[in-house]
């Protein structure tokens, strides 16, 4: 697994965007909406709803990757 900075949209709860460290953070999520939730890496227990054959597919188009969890760790609540 790859090692991603990973971002929560405050207004959604468990709305995620996975961005590789080694990607530049898209602009979309600056301007205060959504919030740092902390590093992705081999050490760490990724959440139940993340695909990493999804996540490699979106970041190749895209640069990142969203995705919808309802892993307590990484939700708003």
């Amino acid at each position: 697994m790859r090692s991603y900075n990973l971002f929560r949209l405050k207004s959604v709860d468990g709305l995620c965007c996975a961005v590789p460290e080694s990607c530049a953070v898209p602009a979309f999520l600056g301007g205060g909406r959504w919030t740092f939730g902390g590093k992705l890496d081999a050490s760490t227990d990724a959440p139940i709803d993340f695909d990493d054959r999804a996540a490699d597919t979106a970041i190749r188009f895209n640069g990142f990757y969203l995705f919808q969890t309802v892993d307590r760790r990484f939700t708003c609540a």
